[in-house]
């Protein structure tokens, strides 16, 4: 499954490194990992607990 996924980094993550996150989505769940460890583990959301999270970043913003 992994090799199928399409990982994407936030438009506020710079070139630069440091500390980002990359999100990918399955038609189960919104996968979450750190972008310096690829391999490493991953965060699984529901699409409905993304969104909420996403939801409440941007009203804070």
């Amino acid at each position: 499954m992994s090799g199928d996924l399409v990982w994407f980094k936030s438009s506020y993550s710079s070139n630069e490194g440091g500390d980002c996150v990359e999100v990918a989505e399955t038609t189960d769940a919104v996968l979450v990992r750190d972008s310096k460890d690829k391999s490493g583990p991953r965060l699984a959301f529901s699409s409905t607990a993304w969104r909420s999270f996403v939801e409440f970043a941007q009203s804070i913003r």
